[in-house]
């Protein structure tokens, strides 16, 4: 098997990252508001957000001062989209990433990150 695909699947091996993609299927996130939803450090989360990007499975992109993260979705990796097709319509009776996923829609970048 070669790298990159190890690499793949141990980047979603993780419980975290795993709620961090289904997160981001709902919308662009920062570390902030991401760190809000987990409940987990700053630096925990950092290191989950950058293990995602470079797997390929999410990107980042700076605007003004946020670094905002999404889900890779326009990738043309034969591995990478299938699998985001299918962790899409998978995992969605898991009652944590239902929260997750609601709170996503309601954490406030401008009222979290200016604490």
């Amino acid at each position: 098997m070669d790298r990159k695909t190890v690499t793949i699947f141990r980047a979603l091996s993780h419980p975290s990252r795993l709620r961090i993609v289904k997160m981001l299927e709902e919308r662009e996130l920062c570390v902030c508001e991401v760190r809000a939803i987990l409940g987990l450090s700053t630096s925990t989360v950092s290191k989950h957000l950058t293990i995602l990007c470079d797997a390929g499975l999410i990107t980042d992109s700076r605007d003004g001062k946020w670094v905002n993260y999404k889900l890779n979705s326009t990738t043309r990796d034969t591995l990478i989209r299938p699998l985001l097709s299918a962790l899409k319509t998978g995992l969605e009776t898991e009652l944590q990433i239902k929260a997750d996923r609601e709170k996503a829609h309601t954490v406030d970048r401008n009222k979290l990150c200016s604490l």
